[in-house]
C-alpha cells in the first residue's frame, strides 16, 4: 500500500464521499477515484461497496482504517516538523515527569526556557517512573524527571538536586504545635499513606521498621499531591518529598523535616543511546536551578 493510497483512503473514510475526499486533498474527483481503484487492485481487496453512486466501507476497510489513522497522525507530525525546520525552529522536545514535579519545578523552569528558545516547542506529560522508563526506551520521550533512579542499563540517570523527606502536619494537630525534626515515633495524628509500590513509600516503611514501628493508614493515595491536599483539608498528616512540601499551603499546615533525615534525589533520566540537543540541555539547566531554588525555600523551616 503506497503513501498516496493511504492518504486517499484516509480522506475518503473521513469525508465519506469521493467529492469530500477531493476537497480535503485539493485534487480532482477523478484523481481520487483513480487512486482508490489502483489501491484496491494492488491489495486485491474491496475496500468500499458501491451502491447507487455512494461508497460504503467494507468491514475490512474499517479494520484497516484503525491502523491507517495512527499512521496519518504520524504523517501530520512529520509535515509539521518539516515546516518548523524550514522556519528554523528546533525539533519538539518531549518531557515526562513524575506528577509531583509538575507543581513547582517544571513551571519555574519553563519560564526562562521559553524566553531563550522562542521558536522551540516542548510537550509536557506526567507519569510514574515505570511508565517513564518505557517511554524513554521506546523513543516516545526525550528526557524525563523522577525522584527514583530506575538503575536500568538502557537509561542514564543524572543527579540534579537533593533534599529531605518532609512531614506535613495539619493545623491544630500535636505535630503542628512542635518544631524541629519529627520522628515517626512521635506521630499521633492519623497518617495518610502512599501506595505500597511507591519508592518513597518503601523508604518511609524502612525508616519505621528501623524504629520497630508499623504505621497504619486508613487512607492510601497514589500521588503526593493528593496526600498534600488531604492534609490541607485537615484529614490527617503525611510524609512526602520536599518538592511537594514546597507547594503546600503554609496557612493550612506546618512543615517539619522527618527524623532521622531521609534524603530525596531528583534525577534527570534519558536514553543511554540518545544524546540531548542544545535546547534540551538548556532546559535541564533551568530545571536544576528551579529545583535547587525550590529546596532553598525549605531551609528556613523551624
Amino acid at each position: 500500500m503506497r503513501l498516496r493510497h493511504i492518504e486517499v483512503f484516509h480522506a475518503i473514510m473521513q469525508a465519506g464521499t469521493i467529492s469530500g475526499a477531493a476537497q480535503l486533498l485539493h485534487i480532482s474527483q477523478p484523481a481520487v477515484t483513480k487512486v482508490l481503484q489502483h489501491c484496491e487492485l494492488q491489495l486485491d481487496l474491496l475496500l468500499f461497496d458501491r451502491l447507487r453512486g455512494k461508497l460504503y466501507p467494507t468491514p475490512e476497510a474499517h479494520r484497516l482504517f484503525v491502523e491507517i489513522d495512527k499512521l496519518n497522525r504520524d504523517l501530520v507530525g512529520i509535515r509539521r516538523l518539516v515546516v518548523n525546520l524550514r522556519k528554523g525552529a528546533s525539533e519538539q522536545l518531549r518531557l515526562v515527569a513524575t506528577p509531583t514535579l509538575g507543581a513547582e519545578v517544571i513551571p519555574a523552569a519553563m519560564v526562562p526556557w521559553c524566553r531563550a528558545f522562542p521558536n522551540s516547542q516542548c510537550s509536557l506529560a506526567t507519569n510514574h517512573t515505570r511508565e517513564i522508563v518505557a517511554a524513554l526506551l521506546l523513543g516516545e520521550a526525550d528526557l524525563a524527571l523522577s525522584l527514583h533512579n530506575p538503575r536500568h542499563p538502557g537509561i542514564k540517570a543524572e543527579l540534579l538536586a537533593s533534599g529531605w523527606m518532609m512531614a506535613l502536619c495539619p493545623l491544630g494537630s500535636p505535630e503542628a504545635a512542635g518544631s524541629g525534626p519529627l520522628s515517626i515515633a512521635d506521630m499521633s495524628t492519623e497518617l495518610i499513606g502512599l501506595a505500597g509500590d511507591d519508592p518513597l513509600a518503601a523508604v518511609v516503611q524502612s525508616t519505621a521498621t528501623a524504629q520497630d514501628l508499623t504505621p497504619f493508614s486508613r487512607l492510601t493515595v497514589q500521588t503526593y499531591q493528593l496526600a498534600r491536599a488531604l492534609v490541607e483539608a485537615g484529614v490527617g498528616m503525611t510524609i512526602v518529598d520536599p518538592f511537594t512540601a514546597a507547594s503546600a499551603n503554609r496557612e493550612r499546615l506546618v512543615l517539619r523535616q522527618l527524623a532521622p533525615a531521609v534524603p530525596v534525589h531528583l534525577y534527570l533520566l534519558t536514553s543511554a543511546n540518545a544524546p540531548l540537543a542544545q535546547s534540551a540541555r538548556r532546559l535541564v539547566k533551568y530545571i536544576g536551578e528551579a529545583a535547587r531554588g525550590c529546596l532553598q525555600s525549605m531551609e528556613n523551616i523551624p
